[in-house]
């Protein structure tokens, strides 16, 4: 997992993984495959705000929606 986060906020592709995580880019990539296709980091998050609002420690006037990622429908308006 650690290799999965380093190369997301590296910027390099999976052939540069530095030896030090012990695994090669390709089992870390299809680990990282995996849990896409998993949705692992969508129900982990969903965990934790679940968890937050059980505990009453969720501040909805901190969200936000960003609406450019709503697809338009047949023209839209």
């Amino acid at each position: 997992m650690a290799a999965i986060i380093f190369m997301a906020n590296s910027g390099r592709t999976w052939r540069q993984l530095p030896p030090v995580f012990g695994a090669s880019w390709h089992t870390v990539h299809r680990r990282f495959t995996d849990r896409s296709t998993a949705r692992v980091r969508a129900k982990l998050h969903r965990g934790v705000l679940e968890r937050l609002g059980v505990n009453g420690e969720l501040d909805w006037s901190r969200c936000a929606i960003d609406s450019v990622s709503i697809r338009e429908i047949e023209g839209g308006r």
